[in-house]
C-alpha cells in the first residue's frame, strides 16, 4: 500500500516516496485487494475516491471481472442525494434567499397534512436534522397517506418525506425545479459535469453501474424521470468527491452557516449526533470529528466520510446489496480513523 500524508517531511527510499503529514493518513488500497474484496462480496462495480490535503488524490472505478470500465460510470447513490440537497439549501441561506427557521407552510403545505396544525411547525432546520415527525416514506404508511408520528422538533426520525417536503417548498417559492437550482447553484460551480437527478435524453445508459442482489444477480433495470430530494441522484464517484471538497472548503467561506451545519441539532441515540444534513462523529482518537452520510437502496450501498479539520475524506459507491461490507473495509483500510468511524456509523 502506498501511504500519502501532509507536508512536514519527505523520506525518499528505493521503493516509494512517503510524505509525512502533520495529522492523519490516507492510504491508497492495493487494487488487487479491492477486486478480491469485490469478488468475495459479489459487488460487480465499485467506485472509490480519496481526498487528502483538500485534493482528490485517487479516483477509480472497478469491475469485479477486471474488465475495463469508464471513469464516467455512474451510480444511483440513494440517500447520498440528501447531502447534495442540504448544501444547495444552505447555499440559498448564505445568499439570503432562504431561512432555516421560517415555517415551510409559507410556501407549501402537503394536502395530506393540511388539516393537522403541526404542519405549521415544519422548518428547514427540522427537515435537515430529521426532526419533522414525518415517516421515511408515505407509501409505507396506512393508506399511503402522509401523517405526523410525533410533534415536530421533539424527536429524531430519519425522513425522506421531510426532504421532499422541503423540495416542494423551495420549488414553490422560486418557481424553479430543484434540479435546475442544483445545477446552477451547486453542480456547475463545483464542476460536477456528470451528475443529474434522473435519466434524460443525454444519459448514456451503457455507463450505468446497475443494481445487484447479494448473490450477484441483477435487479430489474429501471429508470426515472422525476427529481427526488431524498434519493436516486445519478453521479460518478469523481463528481461526488468534488462535492466532498466543496463541503470542506465551506468551513472557511461560510463560517456561520457551516457552524450551524455541524452543531448538534438532534441525538438519534446517546452516542450519535446529527447536524444539518449530516451525521456527526465526534471524539475520535485524534480529537477530530467526521461528517458522515450513507445511502442504501435495493442493490445500492454508498458512503461519504469527511474529516474537515485535516482536509481528508473518502467516497465509496457500490451497486450491490452487500456493498456496505465492502465500503466498511475500504474506509477502514484507507483512513487511519476509518474503523473508529465505521463502528459509530453501524
Amino acid at each position: 500500500m502506498k501511504k500519502i500524508r501532509v507536508a512536514l517531511l519527505c523520506i525518499l527510499c528505493s521503493s516509494a516516496t512517503i510524505l509525512v503529514y502533520s495529522q492523519g493518513t490516507v492510504i491508497i488500497p492495493n487494487e488487487d485487494t479491492i477486486v478480491t474484496l469485490m469478488k468475495r462480496d459479489h459487488v460487480p462495480t465499485a467506485g472509490i475516491c480519496l481526498i487528502e490535503n483538500a485534493k482528490l488524490i485517487y479516483v477509480k472505478t472497478f469491475r469485479e471481472d477486471n474488465k475495463t470500465i469508464s471513469e464516467n460510470t455512474f451510480f444511483n447513490i440513494a440517500s447520498l442525494t440528501k447531502p447534495l440537497v442540504t448544501m444547495l439549501t444552505l447555499r440559498l441561506v448564505s445568499l439570503g434567499q432562504w431561512q432555516l427557521d421560517e415555517p415551510l407552510f409559507h410556501y407549501w403545505t402537503d394536502p395530506d397534512v393540511s388539516q393537522d396544525p403541526r404542519n405549521k411547525k415544519l422548518t428547514t432546520r427540522l427537515v435537515l436534522s430529521h426532526q419533522t415527525g414525518l415517516p421515511n416514506w408515505r407509501g409505507h404508511e396506512p393508506g399511503g397517506k402522509l401523517s405526523f408520528e410525533f410533534e415536530p422538533g421533539s424527536k429524531w426520525k430519519y425522513s425522506g418525506e421531510g426532504f421532499e417536503y422541503l423540495r416542494e417548498a423551495i420549488e414553490h417559492k422560486f418557481n424553479i425545479p430543484i434540479e435546475i437550482l442544483a445545477d446552477s447553484l451547486l453542480f456547475k460551480n463545483i464542476g460536477m459535469k456528470n451528475t443529474k437527478f434522473y435519466w434524460d435524453q443525454n444519459t448514456d445508459s451503457s455507463l450505468y453501474a446497475g443494481r445487484y442482489h447479494e448473490d450477484g444477480t441483477p435487479y430489474e433495470y429501471e429508470t426515472w424521470q422525476d427529481a427526488n430530494a431524498s434519493n436516486l441522484v445519478l453521479t460518478t464517484v469523481q463528481d461526488y468527491g468534488k462535492f466532498g471538497l466543496y463541503v470542506m472548503k465551506n468551513i472557511h467561506s461560510h463560517k456561520e452557516i457551516y457552524n450551524e451545519m455541524i452543531k448538534t441539532q438532534a441525538r438519534p441515540s446517546p452516542k450519535k449526533e446529527f447536524g444539518l444534513g449530516w451525521s456527526i462523529t465526534r471524539g475520535l482518537s485524534n480529537g477530530e470529528y467526521a461528517l458522515v452520510h450513507t445511502g442504501r437502496n435495493p442493490g445500492v450501498n454508498t458512503i461519504i466520510v469527511l474529516l474537515p479539520e485535516s482536509n481528508r475524506g473518502i467516497v465509496v459507491f457500490t451497486d450491490s446489496d452487500s456493498g456496505s461490507k465492502l465500503y466498511s473495509e475500504l474506509v477502514g483500510i484507507s483512513i487511519d480513523l476509518g474503523n473508529e468511524i465505521i463502528k459509530r456509523v453501524e
